[in-house]
C-alpha cells in the first residue's frame, strides 16, 4: 500500500511537470511567432509585439547618457524606514523646547541696539482760550500734554516742561492723532486711531495715569475730529471705511452715531483732516486718496470693521464688506459738503490736482473771519492756505514752508480765534510752532514749543508694524 501510494505520487508529479513544459513552450513560440493580427512574423531583433492597450508592457529600452561626477548611491527598499527615522530625529532635534531657566534667561537678555524716540512727538494741537493754555497729543509716548499758551522754548533749552501730563495704562490713550478742547469747560477730547478704538474725554483737571471721565466707542481707524458747538455735535473721519460719523457731543459708551456720510459719490478716500466753516455752515474733509468700494448685502451690514458697531444705526459699512479688486489710488483731495451732509452725497466742491500741492493733507482748520482754509501738508513739509471759494486744480494763495519755519511733517493745525494765531504741530521734529494768520513763505515762527533738543533726531516710529533689512543699501526699512 505504501509502495503503491508513492508510485501514484511520482506519476502525478511527472504529469504536472510535463504540463508546465508545454505551457512554457507555448509562451515562447507565441512571442516569436507570427502575429495574430497581421499574419506576418516579426523580423529578428525587432521589439516584441505590443500587447492590447490597458496591459502592462515594455515599450522601449534606451541607455542613459554618460554623467560626470558622483552618482546617487543605490538605496535598498529596506532603507525607507531608516530615512523616515532620520527625518523624524532631525525634526525632533529642531523642536526641543526651552526649560524654565532658559525662558528666564531669554526674557532678561538685553538688545544689542534700540531705536526709540524718548521725546514726545506732537501729532495734534488745540488751544483752550478760556484758560490760556495749549494742549497737544503725543503719538510716540501716548500722552496728552498741556502748556501755557505763551510758552516759548529758548534755543538753548533742552525742552519745555508741560504744566500737566496725562499718560499711563489707565488713560486708554494710544495712537491718538487728533483732539478737541471744549472752549467752555476745558474738557479734552482725544481720538485713538487704531488699537483701542474709542474717543476718550478728560476733564481739564486730569493729570497722571487716570481713567477718562467718559469715552465713546468709535469705528476702527477713526482719525480727525471737529466739534459743532452750535448744534452740540462731534464729527469724526474714519480712514478705512472712507466715512464721516457724527455723534451727539454728550454721547458715551456704545451710543451709536446720529449721522453717517459714506459712499462712492462722496469721493472720500482715506479721510484724515476735518473742520467746519461755521460762518457758511460748510464741512471740509481732506483725503489721502486710497479707497475701495464697500457694499452692504441686501439684508444690510451686520457689523463694521473688526465686528465693531454690531446692530448700530449709522455705522460705516466696514472693510469686511469691501469688493475684492475695487481698490484704487487717487490724487489727494479736499472735499466740501453742507455741514449736515449724510448718506452717499456728492460734494459741493473738490480741491484736487497738481497745482494744489496737496501731499498727505492730514489736518485742517478755518479762519472764520476770512474763510481761509489752512492745511497741514505732511510729506510736503508745509502749511497750505486756500481761499474761501477754492475749487478744482487751484494753487494755494499762500504757502508757509522752509528751514526758517521749522515746519517738518506737520500733522496738526489749529486757528486760535481769540488770539488770532495759527498753531502747527510738527511730528517730524518734536515742535509746535506759532505763526501770524497771514504768514507766508520761509518765515520764522513767533514762538516755538519743543519736547526735545533742537538737534534730537525724530525717527517718527508711529505704530510700526513690520521691519526688513536692505542688504544692498545697509538700511532698515520700517512700515508705520
Amino acid at each position: 500500500m505504501v509502495r503503491a501510494f508513492r508510485l501514484r505520487n511520482k506519476t502525478g508529479g511527472i504529469v504536472i511537470f510535463g504540463l508546465l513544459v508545454v505551457a512554457a513552450a507555448f509562451l515562447v513560440f507565441r512571442g516569436s511567432g507570427p502575429s495574430a493580427s497581421s499574419g506576418q512574423g516579426s523580423p529578428v531583433g525587432a521589439a516584441p509585439e505590443r500587447l492590447p492597450a490597458g496591459q502592462a508592457q515594455l515599450v522601449s529600452v534606451q541607455p542613459l547618457p554618460a554623467m560626470d561626477g558622483e552618482m546617487c548611491e543605490y538605496v535598498p527598499a529596506s532603507a525607507a524606514s531608516s530615512l523616515a527615522l532620520a527625518l523624524q530625529q532631525a525634526r525632533a532635534a529642531r523642536e526641543v523646547f526651552p526649560n524654565d531657566a532658559d525662558k528666564m534667561s531669554l526674557s532678561q537678555r538685553k538688545p544689542i541696539r534700540v531705536m526709540r524716540d524718548p521725546h514726545a512727538a506732537y501729532s495734534a494741537v488745540a488751544v483752550d482760550p478760556t484758560n490760556n493754555e495749549v494742549v497737544m497729543t503725543d503719538e510716540n509716548l501716548f500722552s496728552i500734554l498741556t502748556y501755557s499758551r505763551s510758552e516759548d522754548t529758548p534755543p538753548s533749552a533742552r525742552m519745555s516742561e508741560p504744566k500737566r501730563l496725562i499718560r499711563g495704562e489707565k488713560t486708554d490713550i494710544e495712537f491718538q492723532c487728533s483732539l478737541y478742547v471744549d472752549p467752555l469747560n476745558g474738557d479734552i477730547y482725544a481720538v485713538n486711531n487704531d488699537t483701542l478704538g474709542k474717543l476718550v474725554i478728560f476733564s481739564r483737571q486730569a493729570r497722571g495715569d487716570v481713567p477718562p471721565d467718559r469715552s465713546i466707542n468709535t469705528p476702527h481707524t477713526t482719525f480727525g475730529i471737529v466739534a459743532d458747538e452750535k448744534n452740540q455735535e462731534i464729527l469724526l473721519t474714519v480712514q478705512d471705511d472712507a466715512a464721516v460719523v457724527t455723534y451727539p457731543k454728550g454721547a458715551k459708551d456704545d451710543e451709536p452715531p446720529s449721522r453717517l456720510l459714506q459712499g462712492e459719490k462722496t469721493l472720500l478716500a482715506d479721510p484724515h483732516g476735518i473742520t467746519l466753516d461755521t460762518r457758511k455752515d460748510l464741512l471740509y474733509v481732506s483725503s489721502w486718496g486710497t479707497v475701495n468700494i464697500h457694499t452692504a448685502p441686501p439684508d444690510g451690514a451686520k457689523a463694521g470693521t473688526l465686528g465693531r458697531g454690531k446692530g448700530h444705526p449709522n455705522w460705516p459699512i466696514g472693510r469686511n464688506y469691501s469688493i475684492p479688486g475695487s481698490g484704487t489710488f487717487n490724487e489727494p483731495a479736499i472735499t466740501v459738503y453742507p455741514r449736515d451732509a449724510r448718506g452717499n452725497v456728492t460734494p459741493l466742491r473738490v480741491i484736487r490736482g497738481p497745482k494744489t500741492l496737496l501731499n498727505w493733507p492730514t489736518a485742517l482748520t478755518v479762519n472764520p473771519a476770512t474763510g481761509e482754509l489752512y492745511v497741514a501738508n505732511d510729506t510736503g513739509h508745509a502749511v497750505l492756505i486756500f481761499g474761501p471759494d477754492a475749487n478744482g486744480d487751484v494753487a494755494p494763495i499762500r504757502v508757509i514752508k522752509g528751514p526758517k519755519t521749522l515746519i517738518k511733517n506737520p500733522t496738526g493745525v489749529f486757528f486760535d480765534v481769540k488770539n488770532n494765531e495759527l498753531w502747527v504741530a510738527n511730528f517730524g521734529n518734536h515742535s509746535a510752532t506759532v505763526f501770524k494768520p497771514d504768514a507766508s513763505g520761509d518765515t520764522a515762527p513767533m514762538r516755538v514749543v519743543r519736547s526735545g533738543p533742537l538737534d534730537a533726531p525724530a525717527p517718527m516710529l508711529g505704530n510700526p508694524h513690520v521691519a526688513t533689512y536692505d542688504s544692498k543699501r545697509e538700511e532698515i526699512l520700517v512700515a508705520n
